[in-house]
């Protein structure tokens, strides 16, 4: 018989700004072991060009994958490595800053919509130091899986067992085993995903409300989910849910900034790389 997962915490996204000003939603986890492999998801959403227009100028980044979802809406990534690249709604793209990154991000409204997401997961100790590699996933690539019991998952990382059968997202690269994907299901549709044991799982609500464990859970929230082989959940209204699920890095976890390392000694080291102009040589 599957177990079932069931809620063990709850943490409400908080309004905050990074970049030039951008507005946003965030839930960190940097040092919660039911947040890892994943350490902080960033919610854009606006109607406004006011909240986002001075974007995310170049900036740098060690030790970290960064993973962005548009759901409506443009994101230009150009980074020191020459990679150029724009985000197109419903499209993702991957970053593995590794030893060191230097890039610039502008959102870009589309019908007067903005909304999207920058999820960062942590490095194995083994690949912080490696070479930085960038990728991006347009729309069409996106495995989208439908039917009227569930409603629809657009499989971005990774893999979910769904309706009986594994399906995969374009993206299978990361530093360790983990699956993203969106799910929107209309009113009373059921999610029922199968998920590796050994695996940590969460689901954050960005759009209407769910059903989970009998408790209701509405948009703006992250549920940490508890041990088990599957996560279920019924859509009270309209909603929208990013599911994460991923294999837990034992590792010590030191963050400064855009630098996550696993020591003090390294976050020192890399920001005197950065200071010295070392990230650009890469």
């Amino acid at each position: 018989m599957t177990t079932i997962r069931h809620i063990a915490q709850i943490i409400p996204s908080h309004p905050t700004s990074d970049g030039d000003g951008v507005k946003i939603r965030r839930v960190a986890g940097f040092n919660n072991a039911s947040f890892s492999p994943f350490l902080m998801v960033d919610e854009l959403k606006s109607d406004s060009k006011a909240d986002y227009v001075g974007g995310f100028p170049p900036h740098p980044h060690r030790g970290i994958e960064t993973l962005t979802y548009m759901l409506d809406g443009h994101f230009q990534h150009r980074d020191h490595m020459n990679n150029v690249g724009e985000l197109r709604s419903g499209g993702a793209q991957w970053m593995a800053a590794g030893r060191g990154v230097i890039h610039s991000e502008m959102p870009i409204m589309e019908d007067g919509q903005l909304h999207g997401f920058q999820i960062w997961i942590n490095q194995p100790a083994k690949d912080k130091m490696a070479p930085a590699q960038y990728h991006d996933f347009q729309p069409d690539t996106i495995n989208e899986v439908h039917n009227e019991e569930q409603g629809l998952v657009r499989m971005i990382a990774g893999s979910l067992g769904l309706q009986g059968a594994q399906q995969s997202g374009p993206l299978d690269k990361t530093g360790v085993p983990l699956s993203v994907a969106d799910w929107r299901g209309n009113e009373n549709q059921q999610l029922f995903a199968n998920t590796p044991s050994h695996h940590n799982a969460m689901m954050y609500v960005y759009k209407g409300e769910i059903d989970i464990d009998g408790q209701n859970i509405a948009a703006g929230n992250m549920l940490l989910m508890g041990k088990g082989e599957a996560i279920e959940a019924i859509a009270t209204q309209d909603s929208g849910v990013l599911i994460f699920v991923g294999e837990p890095i034992d590792e010590p976890v030191v963050h400064y900034g855009p630098f996550v390392m696993n020591t003090t000694q390294e976050i020192e080291q890399a920001i005197q790389d950065y200071n010295n102009g070392v990230f650009e040589t890469y």
